[in-house]
Order: C-alpha cells, then structure tokens, then sequence
C-alpha cells in the first residue's frame, strides 16, 4: 500500500487547475467580487462570498432594454459578469455563483424556484436558486433576487434567522416543497418564493429565461433597473430614478436625461453600457 505525503503536495497547483476548469478563472472571480481569502469549501467562506458577491456585483436587467440577448452558456455567463464588469438577473447571477462553488469544491446544485408575485407563485423555473450541502446541512444560496438575503440561510424549516437588520425563514409546504419569507416593517411575513431540493441543469432554465427576457407579462420587461446591496440598504437606477436606501431611509432623485443616467450607472456600478 502507498500512502502520500500530502504535506508535499502543491495544493496551490491543483487549485489553480479546477479554476481553469470550462475557461472558468476563479481568480478573476475573486477579483470581481474584492474576495482576497484562500477559498476553502466551508460555511465561512460561502456566507462570504455570497455577501462579497452581493455587494459587488448588481442585479440588474439592462440588456434585455437594448436588445442583447441573454444566453445561459457558462462561458457567456462568465465573460459578461466577471469579464465585462457586469451584472443580470437570477439565472446569470447564479449561474457564475454555481461556476464558482463548484470549482472551489462545493457540493452544490441548482434548483427550480417559483415567484411570489401575487397570492399564487409563478411557473416552474421562474427563478434559480441554489443548495448547498456542508457538513451540518443544505443551505440556500441565492445571490440573483435582488434585494434579499446577504448570506445563505440554513435549510432549518421555521427557524427565524436574522441578518444585518432583517429576518427570514424557511417553511415548509409539504415533504418535498419549501418557501421563503421575510419580515416587513409592519412585522408580517411575506412570501418570497417556493422551491424544492430536486436538482436542475441550467438548460433547464432555457425556456423560462427567453420568457423572462421577452414576454410582455415579465417584470424584466417592463423597467431597466440596477440595483447594487448594502450591509445597511440598497441603491438602485429604476427607469429614470436613482433610489437610496440607508438605515431605513428612502431617497429618490429624478434623473434629467440619459446622459445622467449613463454618468450615474458608471459612477455607482462601474457599468458602460
């Protein structure tokens, strides 16, 4: 029997190899998002990367307003959110989230989830979200819905779980369907979105995504917007406004042309459209 001496090993190799893997590079990832850890597959890392990923690069639906379409191919996906300095909405988000848990060595999938936009959720893969399986469970992680969780929260059905300021929690529906909610100023839970654990490609994705980019029923269709976390609010460009919230205070400035919009979009979200 050989046994090896993983003290002589270069880890540092290996880890460079898996973040080449698909012309995925993790290290412009990490660039992308101001992450300067060794990225070792544990629970700190991911709430940390999720925050990074959350604070740096924003939600936002601008190419489906100047006619570019979105395409769900992971080289695509990588090249518009890390390359060009980018953002997009829930299917490219967590489609490059995926890229780079995989590659740091997660154990993570990709699953269906159903919007609470009225009383009753939307159709089946709506919205892309993600499980992550650690050690001490699965864990949601969702950095493509805009203003929401900061970092994962814990598959722990009915579990408050609090993060800078807000509460959320995980109920459950049935034996194979859960939904996310959170709490309101006004202390009352709101739906967020329903999901299950079954495991998804993100060809499945396809359809709903050509949806989502055209239809004009979808909500990406209606507004250009860009909207940017903060650990204690949000900033957001939405159709000609710039909205700022911060410790609970909301600031709204008419924008005057184009030009303003333009200015504010490279000032504030580093974007040049």
């Amino acid at each position: 029997m050989i046994f090896l001496d993983l003290s002589k090993v270069d880890f540092s190799m290996f880890f460079g190899y898996i973040a080449q893997m698909g012309n995925f590079n993790l290290q412009k990832y990490f660039d992308r998002i101001n992450f300067k850890d060794k990225p070792v597959p544990d629970l700190q890392t991911l709430n940390k990367l999720h925050l990074f990923h959350m604070l740096n690069v924003p939600f936002e639906n601008l190419d489906i307003h100047i006619n570019r379409k979105i395409i769900l191919k992971p080289e695509v996906l990588f090249k518009k959110i890390v390359e060009n300095n980018r953002g997009g909405f829930c299917y490219e988000m967590n489609g490059v989230f995926y890229q780079t848990l995989k590659a740091i060595g997660y154990k993570v999938k990709m699953i269906s989830a159903r919007v609470y936009d009225t009383a009753e959720p939307s159709p089946e893969f709506d919205h892309m979200a993600l499980i992550v399986t650690l050690e001490d469970g699965n864990w949601l992680a969702d950095v493509g819905f805009g203003d929401s969780f900061l970092e994962p929260l814990k598959l722990e059905p009915e579990t408050v779980q609090k993060q800078y300021g807000k509460s959320y929690k995980i109920e459950i529906i049935d034996k194979e369907n859960f939904k996310v909610q959170n709490l309101d100023s006004k202390d009352k839970w709101n739906n967020m979105y329903r999901f299950s654990l079954i495991p998804r490609a993100l060809n499945d994705f396809d359809e709903m995504c050509v949806h989502n980019q055209s239809s004009p029923q979808s909500h990406f269709t209606q507004k250009r917007f860009c909207s940017l976390a903060k650990t204690n609010g949000r900033i957001t460009l939405s159709g000609m406004k710039l909205i700022e919230k911060e410790n609970g205070v909301r600031k709204e400035t008419e924008l005057e042309n184009e030009n303003e919009f333009n200015l504010k979009l490279k000032e504030l979200f580093g974007i040049v459209l």
